[in-house]
């Protein structure tokens, strides 16, 4: 069998491109079709914010008898790029039949891209964007995924690891219930729930819930928190965009729950916030990718009658100056609160945390969460001159350095 790589530009390129994990997957019950109009936002510089300083392209695999044996992206984030000891870019989207050959050519395919524009090293499998979504491959938990969550083939792995990726970081998903099976509230912790009282109660604290019509206001309060909390901890920190949020709220306007998403505030300055989504992928497993008129009438149906009880914590984050005061426990109080007013959740996953995050892991585990599924995020060395050195290491040198910088 021999292969041709199409970059994807026509009409019908892109038809193929988001028809072919359709008829990968056919069958497994666990996979969830994305909607074809979120896949091809990523792809789209107008909608896209990371064109703004980054670039991408797409191809698809055909075999002699012109069926597609699979797809792959490449793209660079040049912020994020020159963030890292060597440039770097990315891979993803990644699809592909049983079959080495074709992997590999899709693998070199995106490595040659990238090496022609200077990149060192490709990781992947990841988005053109934030990392909430689209970002790491499924190596344990085989089952549906919450929306954003990537899943796939168990024989990625190998894939993957013959060529020569090498596990950057591992991220895990936690579960936890919100009720149990006579749909009675699960309470969380005792422990938690006396610091959550503890630090509600004492002055200058306050809490308040999203609200859409005032969002301007939360979102220059999240960028404020999130800034001041990632540029500490990553390396690579890309500054949140305003821009990317509006784009972000208003894609998961009908889908949200403003409740789910709360606010802590310091003498009325905001030092935390975590957000949490419905799972859509419980509505939009029904749509096979279209959202067209009578799915649109069928989404409405399905957010009526509650049939997201599932949800998914997306992302948080404590300005460095609150973490370890239990500010994240009064948070989930607040959430813990709401859970039990509206019955219809059932489910709570938290999701993703990266294995160099030993605080969060604590937090979920104390709340009593259980390690659900493991994605990997993986680096594949282009410049073979260039060492490879997993994430977590890089993260625990920067720390020593500012440490060594802040004592002298």
């Amino acid at each position: 069998m021999s292969y041709k790589v199409v970059e994807v530009k026509s009409k019908a390129d892109v038809k193929a491109f988001l028809r072919f994990p359709k008829d990968l997957y056919r069958g497994d019950p666990n996979w969830v079709c994305p909607l074809d109009s979120e896949v091809e936002s990523i792809f789209d510089p107008s909608r896209n914010p990371a064109f703004r300083h980054g670039e991408a392209a797409r191809w698809i695999l055909v075999d002699d008898k012109g069926k597609v044996a699979g797809r792959v992206a490449a793209f660079i984030d040049y912020i994020r790029s020159n963030a890292n000891a060597q440039p770097t870019g990315g891979m993803g989207y990644f699809e592909v039949i049983n079959n080495r050959e074709a992997a590999f050519i899709l693998f070199d395919t995106a490595r040659d891209w990238l090496a022609k524009r200077g990149m060192e090293a490709m990781d992947g499998p990841i988005n053109f964007g934030e990392n909430d979504a689209y970002w790491g491959l499924l190596v344990e938990g085989f089952m549906q995924q919450g929306f954003g969550l990537p899943y796939n083939k168990e024989y990625y792995r190998q894939f993957f690891e013959e060529y020569g990726f090498q596990k950057y970081f591992e991220q895990y998903s936690y579960h936890r219930e919100v009720r149990g099976p006579d749909n009675k509230i699960v309470m969380f912790p005792e422990r938690l729930v006396k610091i959550a009282e503890w630090i509600s109660k004492r002055p200058g604290y306050s809490f308040r819930h999203f609200e859409y019509k005032n969002r301007e206001r939360f979102i220059n309060d999240m960028i404020e928190v999130y800034n001041s909390t990632w540029s500490v901890f990553k390396e690579d920190f890309t500054p949140l965009e305003p821009e990317f949020l509006r784009e972000t709220l208003k894609k998961t306007k009908a889908f949200m729950d403003e409740e789910l998403i709360w606010f802590a505030y310091y003498k009325d300055k905001p030092v935390a916030f975590f957000i949490l989504y419905p799972d859509l992928n419980q509505i939009i497993k029904h749509f096979n990718g279209r959202l067209h008129l009578w799915n649109k009438l069928r989404f409405v149906f399905y957010k009526a009658t509650h049939k997201m009880t599932r949800m998914r914590a997306i992302v948080g984050g404590v300005n460095p100056s609150h973490q370890n005061s239990g500010i994240e426990s009064a948070i989930f109080l607040n959430l813990y609160n709401v859970f039990k007013r509206k019955k219809w959740y059932k489910e709570l996953e938290l999701s993703w945390v990266g294995d160099f995050n030993p605080k969060m892991i604590a937090i979920y585990e104390a709340l009593g969460a259980r390690k659900a599924k493991t994605h990997y995020t993986y680096r594949y060395m282009i410049n073979k001159e260039r060492p490879f050195v997993r994430y977590k290491e890089e993260i625990a040198e920067l720390l020593r350095k500012k440490k060594e910088k802040q004592e002298n």
